[in-house]
């Protein structure tokens, strides 16, 4: 059977280190997976020195960092890389995780020869709205975003970039991130993910000409893995989002599986998103098998 190769994309300020766990569980079911680093992220990330301990507010507020100007296009680009390479060895399911739906919608408008399958787990995937617009529809008006607020550092029109100071001490702070993006774990597995993250994250979350298009993107098998316990996208606009999708190509809809998760959740504890990733995997390798023997 044709082995086919899951690209995993990460989301706003996250890393590839995000994906490790989950790496472990596919690679036990025998899944190929790889984490890719879009620019700005991983190693070519910035930590300003004033973002150690004991921390300098006024130097972690003013640094400038590597991910400034830092667009969607850079991120398709560095994608379609990725892509292009794990095509040269069979069959390529992109796996994108919350912001990385953005890239993810993109690289399928500009490359749909290179993915024979896309994975959003509670991500954007947007069709109607460029994806900051759909921040002030009605699905999104009851996320409690002060925290992530009051977490932001320095001046994001002067820096070029949104930082935030992911360190703090403050229990309000903290205990408000914990609520919007992973309920479902420990204090102390919520603070290993807040430490995992960077500071820096780009501006660009993509424009109108960044949407779903139905020739392109459209035409590429896709699923939708809905995280029922989402707090920072909440399942009323992932359920937008995928019937959106369905009406832009009706006679190719999302497949729709669930996982009971919060927004992170289900990267601490990744065995049922496994199992089911794996499963996906199986069925595009007896899609492109059958495929093979019918060219032959």
């Amino acid at each position: 059977m044709t082995q086919p190769t899951l690209i995993l994309v990460h989301g706003a300020f996250a890393t590839s280190f995000s994906f490790a766990p989950l790496q472990a569980e596919l690679a036990f079911h025998g899944v190929r997976s790889a984490a890719v680093d879009l620019p700005g992220h991983g190693f070519a990330a910035t930590f300003p020195i004033g973002y150690q301990a004991p921390q300098d507010l006024a130097d972690f507020a003013s640094a400038p960092g590597s991910i400034k100007g830092v667009t969607i296009d850079d991120n398709v680009q560095a994608l379609a890389e990725a892509a292009a390479r794990a095509k040269d060895n069979g069959p390529v399911i992109i796996v994108a995780h919350s912001r990385g739906g953005a890239t993810l919608t993109a690289l399928a408008n500009a490359h749909p020869e290179l993915i024979d399958h896309m994975v959003y787990v509670s991500a954007w995937a947007p069709v109607d709205l460029p994806v900051a617009a759909y921040n002030e529809e009605p699905e999104m008006a009851e996320v409690a975003t002060a925290a992530l607020a009051r977490a932001v550092a320095g001046d994001p029109g002067q820096l070029g970039l949104l930082r935030c100071n992911f360190r703090q001490a403050d229990t309000d702070v903290l205990d408000g991130l914990k609520e919007l993006f992973c309920s479902d774990v420990s204090d102390d597995e919520f603070r290993v993910f807040l430490n995992s993250l960077q500071p820096d994250e780009n501006l660009d979350v993509g424009g109108p000409e960044h949407r779903a298009q139905a020739g392109t993107w459209g035409t590429i098998p896709r699923t939708y893995v809905r995280l029922g316990e989402d707090r920072s996208l909440p399942t009323a606009m992932q359920d937008r989002l995928i019937r959106e999708g369905d009406a832009l190509t009706p006679d190719n809809p999302y497949q729709v599986r669930t996982l009971a998760s919060s927004h992170v959740g289900w990267l601490a504890h990744p065995a049922e998103a496994a199992v089911q990733l794996a499963q996906i995997a199986a069925e595009v390798a007896a899609e492109s098998d059958g495929r093979s023997a019918r060219e032959d």
